[in-house]
This record gives C-alpha cells, structure tokens and sequence, in this order.
C-alpha cells in the first residue's frame, strides 16, 4: 500500500487566480509609476518652458533699460536721443555717446567726397575702418551719420570713399563716435517664433532675444502726462517698458490659448534730457 504524503504549502506551486491577482496588482503599480513619472516629466518640460520664457523676457528687459538710460548722453545739437514709434508693436531707435572718441577737422573739405583731415596730435586710433560715425558743424548745428573706410593713423586723416557726404564741412567740424540703436519686433520672417531685433546704425538687424511677441512704450512727460508717443524728446522724464514672451511650441492641451505668456514692466528715468 502506497504511503500518501502531503507537500508542504511553502512547495506547492502558485495558482492561476493568484498569478492574475498578481498580475493585476504589478499592471496597477506600473501604471501608477508611469503616471507619476509622465507628470513629473511634463512639469519639468513646463517650468523648464517657462524658465526661458522668462531668460527671454527679462534680457530684454535689461538690454533696453540699460540702453535707454544713456539717450542723449553728450549728442550733439540737432541729434534725437530716442526715436519713439507707435506701430503696435513699438518701435525705439536710442542715441547717445559712449566714450571719449572724438576729433575735429583741421581744414575745411573741398568736396563733400574729400577725405577728412583731422587735428594732428589728437589721437584717432580709436576709430576704425567700418564704423560709423556722426559729423557735425557746431556754428550750423547740421550734421550727419557716414561710414569710415580707412583710418590712415599715422597722417591723421580719414577716408570715406564709399559714401559722400550731403556737403563739405568747414574747418573745426567736429567728428563723434556714437552709439545709435535701434529696438523692434521682428513678427514677419517667422510668424511663429517672433523675435525682439536690433540694428546698430548701417548695419543689418539681428536678433536679441527670441520669442518676444510685444513691445510697448509709454512715455512720461515732465509735466506727469503719459503718451505713447512724444512730441518733444526733451519733454521724456521717464520711459515705461512692457516686453510679452511666450513659449517656443504651442501646448497641444491648449488649443484656444496655446502660447504659454509671460509679461514684464520696467521703467527708466532719463538722466541725459531736459538737462
């Protein structure tokens, strides 16, 4: 007779209800896990967007209080600190002086295409072949932008070949290094992607900061009033900056607003004008 033995239940092998049940609970975990790391992914992507939505934002910012601060700092007569232009996206072209480069002309221009022959013994070594330039008569208050094709150091005289000027200036007229730039929205190239651009006097625009939607500009007078665009540039005593950033890709969750926005103020008192 066969002796019967019994397995013990630490031997016996699992049954298909408790291998589902398992299952079940492992399916359950798994998406548990998965959820929580798809939204901790997602929040990640979101304050990361937001993060450069705020770089963007707020190096505009900067830039241009930065650059509106110095308007008008030692320009000649006849020369506009700001430019303003309320063309919705605003538009502001600033001008100021930067430095102590500066020289004169020792005798009057025949031609308006002549070279000019500045002050021997004043150093020009700090202007340079391609830059531009402000000249000016400080009797006629005239004056005028051009670009510099050589600077011949040594015999003290600069050349402009490219360019004539609009007349020939007399002797004594005085030769600035200025600094004049130019802040606008670029929304045409890339609809998409909007960028604040700026433009140094001659030269092509570039970008400064990528995905600026709006730029807006007000402007207080000094008897307190507020106006989008000055009549008289002395009469600024203050400039009011909003700069609006969005975010790079549209949110496919948002179809009706889809751009994530950030919008930063500043303003800036203007120490140069009204002086």
């Amino acid at each position: 007779m066969k002796r019967l033995y019994r397995i013990p239940l630490e031997r016996r092998g699992a049954a298909l209800l408790e291998m589902l049940i398992a299952l079940a609970i492992t399916g359950v975990v798994t998406m548990a896990i998965m959820k929580l790391y798809l939204t901790q992914h997602e929040n990640y992507l979101t304050q990361d967007d937001i993060t450069t939505i705020q770089q963007n934002a707020r190096a505009s910012i900067d830039e241009l209080t930065r650059q509106i601060r110095m308007a008008g700092n030692e320009l000649p007569a006849g020369l506009k600190a700001i430019t303003a232009a309320n063309t919705n996206p605003d538009t502001i072209t600033i001008s100021y002086k930067a430095g102590n480069c500066d020289t004169y002309l020792a005798s009057a221009m025949p031609l308006p295409s002549a070279e000019l022959k500045t002050a021997v013994g004043l150093d020009i070594t700090c202007f340079h072949d391609g830059q531009w330039v402000y000249i000016y008569d400080p009797d006629s208050g005239g004056g005028e932008w051009f670009e510099i094709t050589e600077v011949q150091g040594p015999a003290y005289h600069i050349q402009h070949n490219t360019m004539a000027l609009s007349r020939a200036y007399d002797a004594n007229a005085i030769l600035l290094a200025l600094t004049q730039m130019k802040f606008f929205i670029d929304n045409t190239t890339d609809p998409d992607h909007p960028c604040l651009m700026v433009q140094p006097i001659g030269h092509n625009p570039q970008v400064y900061a990528e995905d600026v939607v709006d730029l807006q500009f007000r402007y207080r007078l000094a008897n307190g009033m507020l106006v989008d665009e000055p009549i008289l540039v002395n009469d600024i005593h203050e400039v009011i900056i909003t700069v609006t950033a969005r975010s790079d890709d549209p949110d496919p969750d948002k179809p009706g607003d889809p751009y994530r926005t950030r919008l930063y103020t500043s303003s800036v008192s203007l120490r140069n004008l009204g002086v």
